[in-house]
């Protein structure tokens, strides 16, 4: 074996940041000192380089002197911390009004995983892999994100299996709460993909069946919803470019939703959008 020097490309500050979520929630286990293989600064490490460069869990530990074992109880152990920080939905929408968002921007993505052989039935009445998604033409879980205006994201919802379709998956977490909001003056623009959704949630226009063009006003209006929606779609992207491990998950898919809010906190926290 030969070992080698690395740079991991985040913020002391962040290191510090989990490693102090690690050590309240050790106290709160009443772990005793000297008793853990890794302190937190090392634990916080650990996790951090999982999250930024998509390495093999057990590979990580073997280099920190850490079983597989150890090391896949450790690596949850800082997901749980940090999704834990993550802000509920009415929270975030009620920090939006707060501060006068003109707008928030739902999404909705498919996080790559390994195959999975989970079948559902389809609305069709067809046998279907619940984890395969027609979106992507991959396996894969289905999460949805809310972002501000200017693209960061502020909230991530559980996964779905990735056969959900966006719009049924909105229904279940978050479709509630953006009718309140709207009502409140905080509407939301989606994509094509939510058309339907309901009162304050605004999508482009689809083009008729009938093949006519749309009106001038409906074109206008569709321009104006894509040129305000295509900053808030950032946010995956800064999600995932920082977290790599979104690129593909090889834990349990269901722990998916999870994971994308743990890699939200370490988002705010480098943007100084904190809840904590």
């Amino acid at each position: 074996m030969v070992a080698y020097p690395a740079m991991l490309d985040v913020p002391r500050e962040l290191v510090v940041f989990l490693a102090r979520l690690l050590a309240d929630e050790r106290a709160a286990r009443g772990t005793r000192s000297d008793t853990r293989a890794l302190s937190c600064g090392k634990q916080a490490l650990f996790a951090l380089v999982w999250f930024r460069e998509r390495r093999d869990v057990a590979l990580i530990g073997r280099g920190m002197g850490i079983s597989q074992a150890t090391a896949y109880r450790y690596l949850h152990e800082a997901i749980d911390v940090l999704a834990a920080c993550a802000p509920d939905l009415h929270q975030t929408l009620r920090r939006g009004r707060d501060q006068g968002w003109s707008h928030v921007v739902l999404d909705g993505k498919v996080v790559d995983t390994d195959r999975l052989g989970i079948k559902t039935t389809s609305r069709k009445g067809a046998t279907i892999d619940a984890w395969y998604s027609g979106k992507t033409r991959d396996f894969g879980g289905n999460i949805q994100a809310l972002t501000r205006p200017d693209g960061l994201p502020v909230w991530i919802s559980e996964v779905e299996p990735g056969s959900t379709h966006d719009l049924t998956a909105a229904r279940t977490h978050v479709l509630g709460a953006l009718y309140a909001a709207a009502a409140q003056g905080l509407p939301t623009l989606a994509d094509p993909g939510y058309d339907g959704a309901g009162i304050g949630v605004h999508t482009p226009a689809r083009l008729p069946t009938d093949g006519r063009d749309l009106d001038i006003d409906t074109r206008t209006r569709n321009r104006l919803l894509r040129s305000l929606r295509s900053l808030g779609e950032r946010g995956f992207a800064l999600l995932v470019g920082r977290r790599r491990t979104l690129q593909h998950i090889t834990l349990s898919p269901t722990k998916i939703g999870k994971i994308a809010r743990a890699a939200l906190v370490l988002t705010h926290f480098e943007h100084g959008y904190t809840t904590r």
